[in-house]
């Protein structure tokens, strides 16, 4: 397979790209609009500051080279979601181009994508097709014309599926980090267009290819791209020939349509925007912007495997999002980093989706997670007595110490009382000892269970490993 994407990103400015027009999702159909994204007679755009400081930012991240002066095009193609009949786009002269996006596997290899360009233009509206007694009818919600996209372009470096879908992953991870689209595919904030074609093992030419558009999940992604692939085999296989196409794809069937042969660039009949002025940035400003971005989360994923010791997996997950991140950092101050690691990436994950929100929304600081690892660590408690604990701080019961104190959870360590309690679970299941002096040496793990339910979980496990080995090693 050979396979490159055409990501658009929808930029989370205040405004579209060329009005003052609200760029927001959900209002009522129609209500965001002016003369200027209708593309009413006499309406002239201008390019909004915010777009293209969003789009540079995003372009100077994947290590692109964002160019002083670029220029608007008309691109033009009927649509009835495109009430101006061309689009505002760039062309030959695009904000940057070049840049990559490195990719990791489970291992932590990386692999690195190359882009061929990012450009900023405006988005089209959305078509609706009616249905029940509107069954005959389409109609048209012109709120998203004019909102600002970022374009970009990969080289045809991918070979699998899955690097397609990982590649929008690192992507999404990536502008949700600046800052600069909330990335939600659902919305389609980000949206996808793959061009696969499919070549002979040892070939160096490009074989035809077909883009599926519009492609708005992973998992959608990565199906459409594995049905293609089958089809175009098939069709070669079979002596056929495969076209230069749009198709689309229908999740339900997990397979792809076509909708129309491919366009080239010379059926949109580019030609300079007449309305607007070339766009030309400053290399001052440009370095200024380079400066000012945040450690990229594939920075931050090596730092904490170099750092803290952590795995790819776990330095994956928590580089995944800031607010987590940050949590993280706050709590392996205070306490061991792989426990913090483990309990933020499991409990803590878990706590947070339950009530849909993240760190910053609680129910648990920073400093009660560090004192809750401190209290397993030094032996106060039990890993298992710590999950008990942590509910019980979640549900506003007070810090960790407090719980533990309060609810006489402390961890029995002395001896002679575990010694005890220990002589009356043997006394209590004599067959059982007969069977571990007779060999089965595995029952120690079933009298470790019987004192753990005596105690509620309180006796110290290791302590209470030794103690009854050594009971059950003395003769009758």
């Amino acid at each position: 397979m050979v396979i490159g994407l055409e990501v658009h990103v929808q930029l989370a400015t205040a405004t579209k790209a060329f009005c003052r027009c609200p760029n927001r999702f959900g209002d009522e159909p129609n209500r965001n609009v002016c003369p200027v994204c209708l593309g009413l007679p006499g309406a002239l755009p201008v390019a909004t500051r915010d777009m293209v400081e969003q789009g540079a930012r995003l372009a100077l991240a994947l290590g692109a080279d964002v160019r002083e002066h670029s220029a608007w095009v008309r691109k033009n193609y009927f649509y009835p979601d495109l009430p101006k009949g061309y689009q505002i786009t760039q062309f030959e002269f695009p904000l940057a181009v070049g840049g990559e996006l490195p990719l990791r596997d489970g291992d932590g290899r990386v692999t690195a994508v190359g882009l061929e360009r990012l450009h900023l233009e405006e988005d089209a509206g959305k078509l609706l097709h009616g249905e029940g007694d509107a069954a005959d009818f389409s109609f048209v919600d012109f709120n998203r014309c004019g909102a600002p996209l970022v374009e970009i372009v990969s080289r045809p470096n991918l070979r699998r599926p899955e690097d397609a879908a990982s590649f929008l992953r690192e992507l999404r991870r990536l502008v949700v980090r600046l800052g600069v689209s909330d990335g939600n595919m659902e919305e389609g904030s980000l949206r996808c267009d793959a061009n696969i074609s499919v070549r002979r093992r040892g070939e160096s030419a490009f074989r035809t290819r077909a883009e599926i558009k519009n492609l708005n999940s992973f998992r959608f992604v990565k199906q459409a791209l594995e049905f293609e692939a089958k089809r175009q085999i098939d069709v070669y296989e079979n002596g056929g020939r495969v076209v230069q196409e749009t198709r689309w794809f229908d999740s339900r069937r997990g397979v792809t349509h076509s909708m129309r042969s491919k366009e080239e660039a010379h059926d949109y009949r580019y030609f300079p925007e007449p309305d607007l002025p070339p766009l030309v940035l400053d290399r001052t400003r440009i370095n200024a912007w380079r400066e000012a971005l945040p450690e990229l989360p594939w920075h931050m994923h090596e730092r904490f495997v170099r750092q803290y010791g952590l795995s790819h997996y776990d330095a994956a997950l928590l580089s995944d999002d800031a607010e987590v991140a940050a949590f993280f950092e706050e709590v392996a101050t205070q306490a061991d980093p792989k426990q913090a690691a483990n309990w933020i990436n499991g409990e803590l994950a878990a706590v947070w989706k339950a009530r849909d929100g993240g760190p910053a929304k609680g129910p648990i600081s920073a400093a009660d997670v560090s004192e809750l690892l401190n209290l397993i660590a030094n032996g106060a408690i039990s890993g298992k007595i710590g999950k008990d604990v942590l509910a019980a701080t979640v549900a506003g019961e007070g810090s960790p110490a407090q719980v533990v104190r309060q609810r006489g959870w402390m961890q029995i360590r002395d001896v002679d009382t575990l010694r005890k309690i220990i002589r009356e679970v043997l006394a209590a299941h004599p067959k059982q000892v007969a069977a571990y002096r007779a060999g089965e040496t595995k029952l120690l793990g079933f009298f470790v269970g019987r004192l753990m339910e005596r105690t509620a979980g309180r006796a110290n496990p290791q302590l209470a490993n030794e103690l009854i080995a050594a009971e059950l090693r003395e003769t009758d």
